[in-house]
């Protein structure tokens, strides 16, 4: 995109949508949950030159005066030009690719820092359905009893059908201590569900050492994700761990540069980690800084259905290079990249400008990473507070 029509944003990180299920958020915070991958590209090449470089817009401004002049209520032109540029780039097809209006786009940089509102799931996208990804334990979402895997059907009686994910999130959001009505489809029937929001603050990094395996947990890719990785990988040294479990089961993914950090951990200086390749040409590499305080350290990661994004460029990026054991069951499949732009007037494209390779060449897109070793956690499992998963990581690190 041409950088004199389309001024790049300021928020100049690295970010890789997670989109699993479309896009992957914290039910209030959307990284694109997507998460996206904010670059700053030179112009590359687009196999859309042929279209004219502005539209015709007659028609539309023709829709607009029979609607103004024959609709029998009160219209918004702010809001019908919001309308108008989101119909347009949703025309693209692509659910990964969205425009976001002022106000949407100043909540989605308040998710990045991780200040929102909200009830604490993740929802992404599936078949056209808005579709919970996981609920995170301790927050509102899992404790008024929505699951993996219901479909929201409507939210505050407004029915679902048609929503993109930020529309979704946006009503699903709000202040703390209010509350939102969900009607969904759980294990195949209908269910309301009342949940009263809270603030949501989720630490992405947690570590602890127990019986000489160091555990991490990453529970989204976040700014502080590299600098806390890294003071745990440290720890690790110090306690003079035999091998490391890291889990990012339920991970939507998050900043890239944190991911591809964290994975230099593990790496020797120069591995590949991942490419992005448009048009089927490789147009960027992200390598290992060097980093390597973990090198040579047996380690399994646990993946899973939610794992998505950020979580499997990491996943992605360890396996194949055989400085990890995959164990769990298949990530979620999000392989492809997007650029947030910003526009002049305040709103903020976000745009799939690439897909996303693993070391070996893979695109997961749809497909998502198989672990070396599958191992389910059933819902009766997590009831009962058992973690086979983690108990076949920590099996075979001993």
């Amino acid at each position: 995109m041409d950088k004199n029509e389309v001024k790049q944003s300021n928020w100049k990180r690295q970010l890789l949508t997670v989109v699993g299920v479309t896009a992957v958020f914290f039910l209030g915070w959307g990284l694109g949950s997507g998460r996206i991958t904010i670059s700053a590209f030179n112009q590359i090449d687009s196999q859309n030159s042929a279209l004219p470089a502005s539209l015709d817009t007659s028609s539309l401004q023709e829709v607009y005066r029979s609607l103004r002049d024959n609709y029998d209520g009160e219209l918004d032109a702010t809001k019908l030009l919001d309308g108008a540029k989101s119909g347009l780039v949703g025309s693209a097809g692509d659910p990964y690719t969205e425009y976001l209006n002022k106000e949407q786009a100043q909540d989605f940089q308040n998710d990045l820092n991780g200040t929102f509102s909200g009830i604490g799931a993740e929802l992404g996208k599936e078949n056209d359905n808005i579709v919970v990804v996981s609920p995170i334990a301790g927050y509102p979402a899992a404790e008024a009893g929505l699951q993996s895997k219901d479909i929201i059907v409507s939210i505050d009686d407004k029915p679902t059908t048609g929503m993109t994910l930020s529309e979704a999130v946006n009503l699903i959001r709000g202040p703390s201590g209010s509350q939102v009505k969900l009607k969904v489809v759980q294990n195949g029937a209908e269910k309301d569900i009342t949940i009263t929001r809270e603030n949501i603050t989720i630490p992405s990094v947690k570590w602890e050492v127990k019986d000489g395996i160091g555990y991490m947990t990453i529970s989204t890719f976040s700014e502080d994700t590299a600098s806390l990785a890294r003071q745990a990988a440290q720890d690790f040294k110090n306690q003079g761990v035999k091998g490391v479990v890291v889990d990012v089961r339920g991970n939507p993914g998050g900043l890239l540069d944190s991911s591809v950090a964290t994975a230099s951990l593990w790496l020797p200086k120069g591995t590949t980690i991942l490419t992005e390749q448009r048009g089927g040409k490789v147009i960027k590499t992200y390598s290992a800084s060097g980093d390597t305080i973990l090198q040579g350290v047996p380690t399994a990661v646990l993946i899973d259905e939610s794992s998505a994004s950020a979580s499997e460029i990491l996943a992605g990026a360890l396996g194949d290079n055989k400085a990890a054991t995959l164990i769990g069951v298949t990530s979620y499949g999000k392989g492809s990249v997007q650029n947030l732009i910003q526009l002049t007037h305040g709103g903020v494209l976000k745009v799939t400008i690439a897909r996303w390779y693993t070391p070996d060449g893979q695109n997961i897109d749809k497909e998502g990473i198989t672990p070396d070793q599958k191992v389910d956690r059933t819902i009766d499992n997590v009831k009962a507070k058992q973690d086979p998963q983690k108990d076949a990581a920590t099996q075979k690190l001993q």
